[in-house]
């Protein structure tokens, strides 16, 4: 069995790997990167008006021969872990005849973003494959398993082939909803692995003030329980495990939540998943509406969900009204100024950061709020596991060889890891596994 890392050995973001046998080629992840060759923040206009061959040769799609469209077919199938560009960003260049196998969660997210992103993965041969059900894809036993991470339905992949056993960690935590995930693998660990690709997302980051979920949601409850004014919170309408921090917060200090059609067409989206997320026709919920959403929605043959949110919704008068007992879910961009603009008073606002800083570095959002006299408070906690964490992984699983991935310091691995033999690859290099 071969292994390469197309990308990912020395980066977050952009994971591109791949397994092959004699008989049997399987893709994990084809990410979007998020820094260029320079590590500034990645443009995805690079790609645009640029033939398959041509981001190939500018090492913009790693270079994975029978993986990508006008090519003969060579590859068997693609596995997605989870549904953050970084692992599927580039998909809409896989050839169209190559199977996709990803969660329903993941679908379901995917194709909401298709309907309102521009970057469209455009996937045309999706499998929803069971999470804990194993498949088999030639020569190769899947085996998905469940993880906590902040992209819903998340997963990690045992894969299994010609007498080796390769565990792919994807992204995880052991800090949001869903940890008993990692403690279950922790006290029930896969046996006898013989490579672990391992990410290190928080390799060389420090760890913020608030460790877990349940102290974003702390920190957000006692900010709505006493203010004077709305509060925006900035976050990502598929951080599921956020919007239920939001949600439960707003709840418990009689709040109403306010979002927008994207976010309420996510959370419809994903009902049928779970019944306990919140939902846009909860009577302590109210949806706006913005042009683009809603003709997005109405070209797309949603007129009837688009008719559904209208029991709910709330106009920006009514927002400037009745602020004080409003916290809205929004993302900097046109749409929140125009809101912001149509509050009369912003004495007391509160404005809440609730996503990675990366993000925020170059958006001049905080400028906007200061213009506004509004201080921009940050409440996040990340979506990758510490180093502690990371350890109890290692230790737990006691893998034969530990493989960096999904990180920018990976020549940190073996002295955090030193009990456990590491091989640090480069980009595009093949392993024989042996």
């Amino acid at each position: 069995m071969k292994l390469i890392i197309h990308r990912g050995t020395k980066e977050i973001g952009g994971n591109c790997v791949e397994l092959s046998t004699e008989n049997t080629r399987v893709v994990i992840d084809l990410g979007m990167p998020l820094v260029d060759a320079r590590g500034e923040p990645f443009d995805s206009r690079e790609l645009e008006d640029k033939s398959i061959p041509e981001l190939v040769d500018e090492r913009l799609l790693p270079n994975v021969p029978g993986l990508y469209a006008g090519e003969d077919k060579t590859v068997d199938a693609v596995l997605l872990s989870h549904s953050h560009q970084d692992h599927y960003g580039l998909f809409r260049y896989i050839n169209p005849e190559i199977p996709v196998y990803m969660t329903e969660g993941a679908q379901a997210l995917i194709n909401a973003s298709d309907l309102f992103i521009p970057t469209k993965a455009n996937i045309q041969k999706p499998i929803v494959f069971e999470k804990r059900k194993s498949l088999t894809i030639g020569d190769f036993t899947v085996a998905p398993r469940l993880v906590d991470h902040s992209a819903f339905d998340a997963v990690a992949f045992l894969i299994e082939g010609k007498d080796k056993k390769i565990f792919y960690s994807g992204d995880f935590r052991c800090s949001g909803r869903k940890r008993k995930l990692f403690e279950h693998m922790i006290n029930h660990p896969v046996k006898d692995i013989d490579y672990l690709l391992l990410e290190g997302s928080m390799l060389g980051r420090v760890e913020g003030p608030y460790p877990n979920e349940e102290s974003v949601e702390q920190k957000l409850e006692s900010t709505f329980k006493n203010k004077q004014n709305i509060a925006f919170v900035f976050c990502s309408s598929q951080n599921i495990d956020r919007i239920v921090s939001i949600y439960k917060a707003a709840k418990h200090t009689g709040q109403t939540i306010v979002i927008d059609l994207y976010t309420a067409y996510i959370l419809d989206s994903l009902k049928c998943i779970s019944r306990r997320l919140p939902q846009y026709f909860w009577r302590d919920i109210r949806v706006i509406y913005f042009k683009y959403h809603a003709k997005t929605l109405a070209d797309n043959d949603l007129l009837n969900f688009l008719y559904k949110c209208n029991k709910n919704k709330i106009e920006k008068v009514d927002v400037n009204r009745d602020r004080k007992n409003i916290v809205m879910i929004t993302r900097d961009n046109y749409d929140f100024t125009k809101i912001l603009d149509n509050i009369d008073n912003a004495s007391g606002v509160k404005a809440i950061y609730s996503m990675w800083e990366g993000y925020l570095e170059k958006s001049g959002l905080e400028e906007k709020l200061r213009q506004r006299e509004i201080q921009l408070e940050r409440v996040h906690t990340s979506g990758h596991a510490t180093k502690q964490d990371l350890k109890r992984f290692v230790e737990a699983m006691k893998p034969g060889c530990l493989i960096p991935i999904h990180t920018f310091y990976p020549q940190d691995y073996q002295g955090l890891f030193f009990d456990t033999p590491v091989r640090q690859l480069e980009d595009g290099e093949m392993l024989v596994l042996k």
